[in-house]
């Protein structure tokens, strides 16, 4: 046996690994933007698996770097909406001594055990790893518990990466302005949305969304979706930044919100042609206006502004509720889940493209793979337009109006449905998710908090009015 395998074998091997990195994590972890469990300490650490991707060995010129890819539970007090023992992948390059250019990727420098006397840091920092996951990505296979697939076209090799630093709760590089990959960071059980509705929307020929290129996972009985790498869709341009533009060069953004209507149907049609489309009857919809009223109640006991509110709000729910009662029905599919203007790419020529399918991450993954009603999706497009709206000094409300109106009439053009003919089940997702905005920037951007309770005054006035 060579001396790398030695190594290799003796290091994802020995109980000593995590106990000698787990210092470090305690206080690195927590302060990675992709961290669910901010503000609770965590208790302990358990390794789920250990695979060198690349050997950590000796000093010679051909091994200083090692790439070690870690599953990791971080165990700590249960809080709501929070499993208490989340998953995280980590990718660490280790080195014996860190060059000043990835100084800033730092880790710490480990004390005992199999590492002892090297530093670790992210190793997604360091070009000559982030090479290395192409690579692998290149040819299908595996390894150690890694499992690398691929779709039938050949991948470009010695592509230069560069690190985006733009994304919350994950990772993602960009390989030569080809491809991204996006790395997931918390990792549930069951195969991620952001690569099962590519796929299944590839195979429809929907071409609204960047069919997967290659993937890789745990080799587990359950799959655990670590990675995703898609086309890289150059020069294309971010929906909400398009918006924020307009606004600001008072210019008219209708036919780009009537465009991006129809590229939402598109994508709802052939997810339906794609996957199982299940009827919500009496007792789905009472269960669904059930959890809606949880989640306001929730959020009211959270922030206090919301109380005055809720009565108004509630009839939202109250109503779909009562519909269901009576036996209206709804029709469910697999939808996006987190659709707004950020999760959207114009292309030069105008072409609408819809990414980032992975929904809510701070869900648990079963509940975003659960078949709802499509105007989940447009709610999110509409309080989007809203947002962006608001975002604008002074607010433009007339523009909100306008973009909302012309988004449905583009979706309706294309799905043969008109969003706003089911107006109680469209007003109740809008209400829903206005309250999750509320509750989101109350913890995390307290600044942003009187753009949803804007919509929340407006929402709850409907009762009012009715």
């Amino acid at each position: 046996m060579s001396e790398a395998a030695s190594t290799r074998v003796a290091l994802t091997d020995s109980p000593a690994l995590l106990p000698s990195l787990a210092p470090l994590l305690h206080e690195w972890l927590p302060r990675q933007r992709w961290f669910a469990g901010k503000g609770q300490p965590i208790t302990a650490f358990s390794l789920l698996s250990a695979t060198e991707i690349l050997p950590v060995g000796t000093d010679s010129p051909s091994t200083r770097a090692g790439l070690l890819h870690l599953l990791v539970r971080a165990h700590q007090p249960s809080m709501p909406g929070q499993s208490p023992d989340d998953c995280y992948q980590l990718l660490l390059g280790v080195r014996s001594a860190l060059p000043p250019r990835l100084a800033p990727a730092l880790i710490g420098h480990v004390a005992d055990g199999p590492l002892a006397g090297r530093s670790v840091y992210e190793g997604l920092h360091d070009p000559r790893l982030a090479e290395l996951l192409l690579e692998r990505l290149r040819t299908p296979g595996t390894l150690g518990a890694l499992r690398f697939d691929r779709g039938g076209a050949p991948i470009a090799a010695r592509l230069a990466p560069r690190l985006l630093d733009t994304e919350q709760s994950n990772t993602s590089l960009v390989y030569g302005d080809a491809y991204i990959l996006k790395i997931f960071r918390r990792i549930f059980p069951g195969t991620n949305p952001d690569l099962e509705l590519p796929l299944a929307l590839a195979r429809e020929g929907c071409g609204r969304v960047p069919s997967p290129v290659a993937w890789f996972e745990a080799a587990t009985p359950e799959p655990l979706t670590l990675g995703v790498l898609q086309p890289f869709l150059r020069g294309a341009e971010d929906g909400w930044q398009l918006a924020l533009r307009a606004l600001a060069k008072g210019l008219d953004f209708t036919g780009e919100a009537h465009a991006l209507g129809r590229a939402t149907a598109e994508v709802h049609t052939a997810l339906a042609a794609a996957l199982p489309t299940p009827a919500l009857r009496r007792a789905q919809t009472e269960h669904l206006a059930a959890a809606m009223v949880q989640r306001l109640e929730a959020a009211a006991h959270a922030v206090p502004a919301l109380v005055p509110y809720v009565p108004g709000l509630r009839t939202a729910f109250d109503a779909v509720a009562a519909l269901g009662h009576r036996g209206r029905g709804w029709a469910a599919q697999r939808v996006h889940g987190d659709l707004h203007l950020g999760q959207t790419l114009r292309a030069a020529d105008g072409f609408w493209s819809l990414i980032d399918f992975e929904g809510e991450p701070a869900k648990p993954l079963p509940e975003r793979r659960r078949p709802q009603p499509p105007v989940r999706d447009i709610a999110g497009m509409l309080r989007s337009f809203d947002y962006a709206a608001r975002s604008h000094r002074p607010w433009n409300a007339e523009w909100a109006a306008h973009c909302r109106t012309a988004y449905c009439e583009g979706y309706a053009e294309a799905a043969g449905i008109d969003p706003r003919s089911e107006p109680e089940l469209l007003r109740a997702h809008e209400t829903d998710k206005a309250v999750y905005e509320v509750l989101y920037e109350a913890r995390h951007r307290p600044d942003w908090l009187p753009v949803p309770m804007a919509a929340i005054h407006r929402l709850a006035a409907v009762a009012v009015a009715d």
